[in-house]
């Protein structure tokens, strides 16, 4: 069997990956503790899981219209109305499988060979792999913690060529946590407009941001450039097996995308739809309590990253990620091989400590690792002893 030769250009995903470790080491029965993770620790809210079994006993179990159900494009309305400050009509919104469905549609409609996206790495693994399906090339901008995973608008503007056509942000960012600032956000506007680029605004973490309110990118649009905002239901209201998300922007685009969904999976599971309908519109403060606990547990996973020698972390302000710079321990010798990559040194840490984690290789930042704190302030605790310890074997 010969496979098409899209599949040879894709790499695998580094998150889902170790996941997949974690999981297979549990059931050996490995005393394993999993910073892998990417969805909240909680159990979908109870309010929300009944809005389903409603569904079910009432029947409502068949196919829907392929963009979503008319009652859930008003609660998304609403709730961008809500939540974000954004106006919006229910021919602006695509309900789709999950966030990562909504941005593979988007990119399907827009993108094709020639053109050219700008990521900003680090950036979540599956962004250059959706852009390659489209045979459109990844331009990828470099940032550094220090300007918090900003782009450099000086280097930036040796990146944009006229085959430039979009560009994705991530904000709060998986896997760094930043926060954009509002100025880089409106510098990226700006320039949208002027080279007719489509924003890309992945804003999937919307709700996890701890120190200050959250401003959506379309609500900073005051150039008036072509954003698509993408949202999802997953991390904020521990919903991440429902696979239900989200787009707004533009109809036209909006359309196009719902055709191409109507040909690769119809619509969204329709007891999902119910669902979704009363984690927007239905009580919010489950939510509110569970971002509570990731604070604290952010600053417990800052204060134990802090007391390891030679690694170095920036606050995240959003998600629920540290995302610490291990390049100290780099080039180090143990037992005869050289960990000169963050994917050797997350497998050092993995066989030493039995701790996962997921390297930054993958996010296009050597040298970092990711750890997640949607965990309990226990295994936070016990997770980073063992590192610490596990580190202590190696001289930097």
């Amino acid at each position: 069997m010969i496979l098409a030769s899209r599949i040879s250009k894709l790499n695998p995903s580094y998150t889902m990956q170790m996941a997949a470790t974690a999981s297979r080491m549990r059931e050996e029965g490995i005393d394993v503790i999993d910073f892998s993770v990417g969805e909240p620790d909680v159990p979908t809210a109870k309010h929300i899981c009944n809005a389903a079994i409603t569904a079910i006993d009432s029947g409502f179990t068949k196919y829907t219209t392929v963009s979503g159900i008319p009652e859930l494009k008003t609660a998304i309305k609403e709730k961008v109305k809500r939540d974000n400050n954004i106006e919006i009509e229910t021919d602006q919104i695509l309900v789709s499988n999950g966030g990562k469905q909504s941005l593979y549609l988007a990119c399907q409609s827009l993108f094709e060979k020639g053109d050219e996206v700008l990521l900003f790495s680090p950036f979540w693994v599956s962004y250059p792999e959706i852009v390659k399906l489209t045979d459109a090339h990844p331009v990828i901008i470099d940032t550094r913690p220090e300007n918090n995973f900003e782009p450099n608008f000086k280097v930036f503007s040796n990146k944009m060529s006229l085959k430039v056509k979009g560009v994705i942000i991530n904000s709060p960012s998986n896997p760094t946590g930043a926060v954009w600032s509002e100025k880089a956000v409106k510098n990226i506007l700006k320039l949208a407009k002027e080279k007719d680029w489509v924003v890309f605004s992945d804003e999937c973490y919307e709700q996890l941001v701890y120190e200050k309110p959250f401003k959506s990118i379309e609500s900073l649009n005051e150039y008036n450039a072509e954003v698509i905002t993408f949202m999802t239901l997953s991390k904020s209201y521990a919903m991440t097996g429902w696979r239900v998300g989200y787009t707004f922007g533009n109809p036209k685009l909006i359309k196009a995308m719902s055709k191409l969904q109507g040909q690769e999976t119809s619509c969204v599971n329709s007891i999902a739809q119910k669902a979704a309908v009363e984690a927007l519109a239905g009580d919010q403060s489950f939510m509110i309590e569970m971002k509570k606990v990731f604070k604290k547990r952010r600053d417990l996973m800052l204060s134990l990253l802090d007391d390891i020698p030679g690694v170095s972390c920036t606050t995240p302000h959003g998600a629920f990620y540290a995302f610490p710079d291990f390049s100290e321990y780099l080039g180090v010798r143990f037992n005869g091989e050289i960990l000169n990559t963050s994917t050797q040194l997350a497998q050092f840490i993995l066989e030493n400590s039995k701790v996962v984690t997921v390297p930054g290789d993958g996010f296009g930042a050597p040298g970092y690792i990711r750890f997640s704190y949607a965990v309990s302030s226990d295994f936070i605790e016990e997770g980073m002893k063992r590192v610490k310890q596990a580190l202590q074997k190696l001289k930097y």
